[in-house]
């Protein structure tokens, strides 16, 4: 089971990326604690969709903190890799939404997924759920 980590946003509210902003008492980002509750409940690759130029600093944070627990993967969320037969206004500059994320991980994502936003807290009790009902079924588009 795949968990896809949509983490493209470009936070200027926030002023930084608040995807891998310290919350926990020890510097822990929420995606650790979401990360952590995947791997407890039966989720083996998680794929983080994010802006190509915060590769390096998904790999230097995240991505040193659990590759050794579970594959990881990165996808590109880009104006440019968008279905054939539509197109972006030129001067778009922002994402173009969860629908577009996804549809940006379809080269790497390979099984069942679970669809996460990096900056929002879960709980256990939520993977639990997700991972047993995809374990449970062939038909995962009634999940």
């Amino acid at each position: 089971m795949e968990l896809v980590v949509m983490a493209a946003g470009m936070c200027r509210r926030f002023g930084g990326l608040k995807q891998i902003g310290p919350v926990g008492p020890n510097g822990e980002f929420i995606l650790d604690y979401s990360i952590y509750d995947a791997i407890q409940n039966g989720f083996d690759k998680v794929v983080f969709i994010i802006k190509e130029e915060n590769l390096n600093d998904f790999k230097e944070t995240v991505g040193k903190r659990i590759e050794g627990k579970i594959k990881v993967e990165y996808a590109f969320q880009t104006t440019k890799d968008i279905p054939e037969g539509f197109s972006v206004p030129e001067d778009r500059i922002k994402p173009l939404g969860t629908g577009q994320a996804l549809y940006c991980t379809r080269k790497v994502v390979e099984g069942p997924l679970a669809v996460i936003s990096a900056d929002d807290f879960y709980g256990g009790d939520a993977f639990k759920v997700l991972g047993d009902s995809l374990k449970n079924t062939d038909d995962y588009s009634v999940i």
